[in-house]
Formats: C-alpha cells, sequence, structure tokens
C-alpha cells in the first residue's frame, strides 16, 4: 500500500464528536490559486434537513460568529482530571487556576493571533476575545461571513417549529492553516433555542397564580433528603445560575419571607450585554425557581444569575465566561436542547469549558430533560427518536433526573418513584466516561442521568414568581436542589480542610459502587419513563437515585466507601471501542489516528485507529483510562490488530507496544504482519481497584511503513 500523508492525517483531526471528512468549499474552488481548505463537519444546524429554504440571506445583514479554539495537550487533560477527582492520588483536590488551566491547557496567544488575523482579512470585526483564549467572537456582514467560512447563508422556514430562521447550508470550511487550532464555529444559524425543563401539574392551569403557597416547601424537601442534618447552610459558598432569562428581586425576597430564609442578595452577571431583569419574558418562572430551591436548599450561599442570549454563541460564551471568572463552585442548569437538533460544534465548545470547571473544581448539575427518554419531543426531530438532552449528556457534569416524592406528616422521607417524563437514555454524541461503572448498562456511550430527585409537577414545589404562588415541577428544579447540596458539601468540606466536591460524578459513582450506597442514596426503583424503567441501582430514568444528605457528606469526606468484599459486577470499561463515534473521546489520541479512510479497512463498521503508516520517523498514541474495580477475579483487555508493513525479513525496525500504566504487557513489530486482523487478549487482573491508562505507542522508523490498524477494543471485568 502507499504511505500515509502527514498533511492528510494533520486535516483529519479538525473537530471531535462525530465522522471527519476533509473538503473544498465550492466557493473557494472557483478561486485560482486558492489556499486549501479544510471542511469543519457538524456546523450545519439538523434543522435545516427538515425545513423549507425560503431565499438568501441578504448579503448586507450582519451576523455574529463564535469561533471555538482547540485545547492543548489533551491527554495530559484527561489524566488530570481522573487524578484530581481521585481520592488517594497525589493530584485529589489540587485544582487549578484559571490561568494556571490556559497556561497548561488552553489556546495559546499566537492561536488566537492567527484566528483573529484571518477574520479581519475576510472583513470580520473581532469583539470579544474569553479571557480564557477558547474563543474568539466577530460580527460581518452576510457576505463576509459566507466568505471566511467557505459556505452560503440562506432563509429558512422550520415547519415543526413554525419559525422562521437563517442557517448555513452546507457545512462551514477554513483554511488548512488553521485546521490545527480552530474546533468549530457558532453562530451561523439562529435556529437553535435553549428550552427549560419547568413543568406544572396538569391540574392547575398555568399561571393560575394563587395567594397563598401550596406544593412541596423547603422545610418539606430539606426534611425528605436530609439537608436540614448536615450542619451546613451554603456560608461561604458560591453557586452560579446558567440562564436565559431575568427576574424580580421582589419575587425572590417574597419568597424568602414566607419561608423564613435569609441569605446574600442575588446579583446578575451579564453575558454579551443580555440583562433581562428590567423586564423579563417567558422564562421569568425558570429563573426563579432555580434561585428559590437554592436558597430553600442552602439558603446562605452566595447566588450569581448569569444571563446569557439565547443562542449557541450565548450558550459558548456564557460557559467561558463562568469558568474564566472563576468565582463559583457550583453551577445549576436548566435549560438545554436535545442532542439530534443541537449542532456537535457548539456541544464540544461547551464541553471544553466544562473541562475547564472539572480541573478548577467547579461542580455543574444539569437538568436531564422534561420529555422522557424522546427529548427531541417538542423540537425538530420530534417524539419518535430516542434522545437525551444536552448538556446532561456531557460527560464533565452531572445530569440530574426527576421524581416524584412523597413526605410524611413530620416532613420526612416516605417514598419515591420515577417521574414518568424524566429525561433518560444513551447519549449519542458522547462516549461513556471511565468513572460511570457499575449501571449495568452495555454498550460505550455515555448514558444519562447520573442522579435525580423531586421534580413531578404532581409533587412540585411552591415558587412565588410573577407576583403569585405556583406550583412548579421539572428536572429544572431537581438540578438546583443538587447545586444546593454540593454548596453544603463544599462549606463542610473547606471547614474539614478538604477539597470541594469539584467533577462530582466520578465520587458519587464511587460511592454509588461501594457498600456505602443503601445509606447514602434513595435507590428509586418503581416508575419508567417511555423506554426505560426505574429497578434496583442504577437506572435511565433515576440515575442512582436522590441524596440522604448527611450521609452522602460523611462517605465523601472520607468515611467508609469500600467496594464489598469480592464485589464485582460483570462490565465491559473501555468507552468507544470501536471508534465508531468518529471521534477519539474517551481515548486520546495522536492527530489523524481516528479514521475511516478506505486505505486501511476496519474490522468492523467505518471507523478504526491506524497508528504509523508514514514510511518515515514517527511515533503515535492511543490511550485511555478507566477504574478496575476493586473484587474483580478476572479483568481482559481484547483488541484485534492488523499489522501492514513494506518492511522486509525478520527485523523489527517499527514497533507496537501495549502498556498499562507503566507496565508493558506487550509488544508487535512489523515481523508480526499478516493480511487480516487478528485478535490479542492481555490480562490486567492484577489492576483490580486501580485507575488504568492503557496505552497503544507505535513508533516507525525513517524507512518503510508499517501500519498498526486497531480497532474493537474491549476491556470486560467480571
Amino acid at each position: 500500500m502507499r504511505p500515509r500523508s502527514l498533511a492528510l492525517a494533520a486535516a483529519i483531526a479538525v473537530l471531535p464528536l462525530t465522522a471527519v471528512s476533509l473538503g473544498v468549499s465550492a466557493a473557494q474552488a472557483a478561486t485560482p490559486n486558492a489556499a486549501p481548505r479544510v471542511s469543519l463537519p457538524n456546523t450545519v444546524n439538523p434543522a435545516v434537513a427538515h425545513s423549507e429554504k425560503k431565499g438568501d440571506v441578504p448579503s448586507e445583514q450582519q451576523i455574529s460568529v463564535a469561533v471555538s479554539l482547540k485545547l492543548r495537550n489533551t491527554d495530559a487533560l484527561d489524566r488530570f482530571l481522573t487524578a484530581v477527582a481521585t481520592p488517594g492520588t497525589p493530584e485529589f483536590g489540587k485544582y487549578l487556576t484559571p490561568e494556571q488551566f490556559t497556561a497548561q491547557f488552553g489556546p495559546t496567544q499566537a492561536d488566537v493571533e492567527q484566528v483573529k488575523t484571518y477574520l479581519a482579512a475576510q472583513g470580520l470585526t473581532v469583539t470579544e476575545v474569553s479571557a480564557n483564549r477558547q474563543v474568539v467572537n466577530a460580527h460581518g456582514t452576510s457576505a463576509q461571513v459566507s466568505q471566511a467560512f467557505g459556505t452560503h447563508e440562506s432563509a429558512y422556514v422550520d415547519p415543526q417549529l413554525q419559525r422562521a430562521f437563517f442557517a448555513n447550508d452546507a457545512a462551514a470550511s477554513i483554511p488548512s492553516d488553521l485546521a490545527s487550532v480552530v474546533q468549530g464555529v457558532s453562530g451561523l444559524d439562529n435556529h437553535a433555542v435553549r428550552k427549560n425543563r419547568l413543568a406544572t401539574p396538569n391540574s392547575i392551569t398555568p399561571n393560575a397564580a394563587t395567594a397563598s403557597p401550596s406544593g412541596t416547601t423547603p422545610a418539606q424537601y430539606t426534611g425528605a433528603y436530609n439537608l436540614n442534618k448536615t450542619g451546613a447552610d451554603g456560608t461561604g459558598v458560591t453557586v452560579a445560575l446558567w440562564e436565559f432569562d431575568g427576574y424580580k428581586s421582589s419575587n425572590l425576597t417574597t419568597y424568602d419571607s414566607q419561608f423564613g430564609l435569609t441569605g446574600p442578595a442575588v446579583s446578575t452577571v451579564s453575558v454579551d450585554g443580555a440583562n433581562y431583569d428590567s423586564a423579563p419574558g417567558q422564562g421569568q418562572g425558570e429563573v426563579e425557581l432555580d434561585s428559590e430551591i437554592v436558597r430553600g436548599a442552602a439558603p446562605k450561599a452566595t447566588q450569581l444569575v448569569y444571563e446569557a442570549p439565547n443562542s449557541d454563541q450565548g450558550e459558548i460564551d456564557m460557559a467561558n465566561k463562568i469558568v474564566a471568572d472563576n468565582r463559583a463552585s457550583v453551577i445549576s442548569i436548566s435549560w438545554g436542547s436535545c442532542e439530534p437538533d443541537t449542532t456537535a460544534a457548539s456541544m464540544t465548545a461547551v464541553d471544553n469549558a466544562f473541562k475547564q470547571a472539572a480541573a478548577q473544581g467547579i461542580s455543574i448539575f444539569s437538568a436531564s430533560g422534561d420529555d422522557g427518554s424522546r427529548d427531541c419531543t417538542r423540537s425538530t426531530s420530534g417524539s419518535t427518536v430516542k434522545a437525551v438532552d444536552f448538556p446532561a449528556s456531557s460527560p464533565h457534569q452531572t445530569g440530574v433526573g426527576g421524581t416524584n416524592l412523597k413526605v410524611t406528616s413530620s416532613n420526612t422521607y416516605s417514598s419515591e418513584s420515577a417521574w414518568s417524563t424524566a429525561g433518560g437514555g444513551v447519549s449519542t454524541v458522547f462516549a461513556k466516561p471511565s468513572w460511570q461503572t457499575g449501571t449495568g448498562v452495555s454498550g460505550t456511550m455515555r448514558t444519562v442521568p447520573d442522579v435525580s430527585s423531586n421534580a413531578d409537577p404532581q409533587s412540585g414545589f411552591a415558587i412565588y414568581t410573577a407576583g403569585g404562588w405556583q406550583v412548579y415541577g421539572g428536572t429544572s428544579a431537581a438540578a438546583p436542589l443538587w447545586s444546593g447540596y454540593a454548596a453544603q458539601f463544599n462549606q463542610k468540606a473547606k471547614a474539614a480542610g478538604q477539597p470541594a466536591l469539584g467533577e462530582a460524578s466520578p465520587r458519587l459513582y464511587s460511592v454509588a459502587n461501594s457498600s456505602s450506597y443503601g445509606s447514602t442514596f434513595h435507590d428509586v426503583s418503581t416508575g419508567a419513563n417511555q423506554d426505560f424503567s426505574a429497578k434496583a441501582g442504577y437506572d435511565q430514568v433515576t440515575g442512582w437515585g436522590s441524596p440522604v444528605a448527611d450521609a452522602l457528606n460523611t462517605a465523601l469526606l472520607g468515611g467508609s466507601t469500600t467496594p464489598p468484599s469480592g464485589g464485582c459486577t460483570a462490565a465491559q470499561l473501555v468507552g468507544n471501542g470501536g471508534f465508531e463515534t468518529g471521534t477519539a473521546a474517551p481515548w486520546t489520541s495522536s492527530t489523524g489516528v481516528v479514521d475511516n479512510s478506505s486505505s486501511q479497512a476496519a474490522h468492523s463498521g467505518s471507523w478504526k485507529a491506524w497508528l504509523n503508516g508514514y514510511g518515515s520517523a514517527h511515533t503515535d498514541t492511543l490511550s485511555q483510562t478507566v477504574s478496575v474495580p476493586a473484587g474483580c477475579a478476572s479483568a481482559k483487555l481484547t483488541f484485534w490488530l492488523h499489522i501492514d508493513t513494506a518492511e522486509t525479513g525478520s527485523t523489527a525496525y517499527d514497533k507496537l507496544t501495549v502498556q498499562a500504566n507503566s507496565t508493558t504487557l506487550a509488544t508487535y513489530s512489523n515481523v508480526n504482519a499478516a493480511a487480516g486482523y487478528v485478535q490479542r487478549t492481555l490480562d490486567l487482573t492484577s489492576f483490580a481497584g486501580q485507575t488504568v491508562t492503557i496505552k497503544f505507542t507505535g513508533t516507525e522508523d525513517s524507512s518503510q511503513q508499517t501500519s498498526f490498524v486497531i480497532d474493537d477494543v474491549a476491556l470486560n471485568v467480571s
């Protein structure tokens, strides 16, 4: 076979999350001597395929875009995120400042200047660069934007939602010399709108406010979840509320007065000039619900309401501003959109900011949605599609599902069942993270939710909004409740000289997989959404269940969380082992390793990991970190390997090494070349109870190519 081209390999790794393609835009192809361009797939809003095109966007219409830049040293970042959330490691709890994160993992200033120079050369005006250098915002005319990104802007009507919007007709593209810098571009359409996850009981007329409160009160939900037994009230902790609308301070103070709550005044932080507080819109109830639930759970916590434009760019800018500000240790998110109707470029940009949040010790709790396992019910794709909600599907935050809570007359826990429209299911975008173990759910993709709490509007919360009392539910209420719990925990942790909760899911899963599970969570085992049923342990409606706050604090602060003796749930631990997501994640890899070209066939599907094959001195790596549960008697790493070489003879010139941490498990070379795939099996049983980085390293000398092609990797434990 012909050696691989290094230029081709560099171009392939433009955007993570899905299949990557190379292409020259039609506009550029028509230009003599135009610089080569690389397409950015998944920059077309999915609604375009289902909408009616009405004509061209006027060439002088102004459009704002957010150009997202790639993080650096991502393999080291992934290792750090695992270590900083794992008790017992040297890095545990040693969170980074925003400046440290940017210096180690953020785009460089040179990267930023390169993007700014290009945008300016296309006639665009750069308006802002995020403090963490991850986003460059710019605006210009439709004609200038189309030229800059090699696409065309058209006017559309979405027949499902009956709304007009503009969008690019085809994938954006950039000059190839920007491919190593630019992650994606958002703002080429204005279709995407984040929806709040707020619900009212069927028996109550919407907006039928009452003069006195009904519904679940702070005394009831803090009593049911033992939030009143932790000895904490959120003092000294700041919670950021992620909002696309505003609130009236008078409504919040009425709520506080009714329930005898006192705490710091709520303040607003504007993003991109947005501030809705003088005239809140239809999302006012959402914002006031979020604030009032956090106040009830952690009354002394400081609340910062970040308000952003309801757009892809607004969401990306809000994510990056919150982490760059670094004023909050907890973020509560009650707005989202279904994955199939959200552009991957925007999700990647937000998730990169969430990685920074995890590195800085910021916990994020996101509502999992209120349309059950069919999250697109109220958007373009419709109710026939199984889908989950973003950002609840991000692997760097904690997705919160919903329950129906029953409380005793003495305000203690009585029972709980799954809410029938609580969001949950399987992501089609994000691979299963290494910490998502013990769920009993097969497959390589992330499942949602992680935890849950009261959300059914039939057991909804008493909320004061828009001048009257309402009963509101939805996973919109569950996310701020868990955020209030995290504020309590962070107060207790600081007093004990321990680090903040940080990325919550790895630590919550560790407790859930231990002998402490039954005392730290209310395991919700009855009820269902459309496609999944609640059951003992983890499920895709309620996750691990709701908190027993005082016991959960004890476990997280150093109580007994050791796995049961000899306990091991049979599972497959490797995420995206077949690489069919079209991206490396949760693997980290050298540029161009994850590949779907026809030059080397996959063992199954279309994608595989292709290391080396250049016919020149070169090193490629592919790695993933997993946690092998203690008590497992067997841990077998399997993978299919095809070795193709132009070398001859019996000398091992080019080599593939397989390691578990620093231990070399096996070495293969050009001498092992064969016409097809061979399945290899390596024993990792000795690593039970440890976090292990599985790493493939391919090294090639200066002449004669050798390709090491890997597919269908699995680590089965039992």
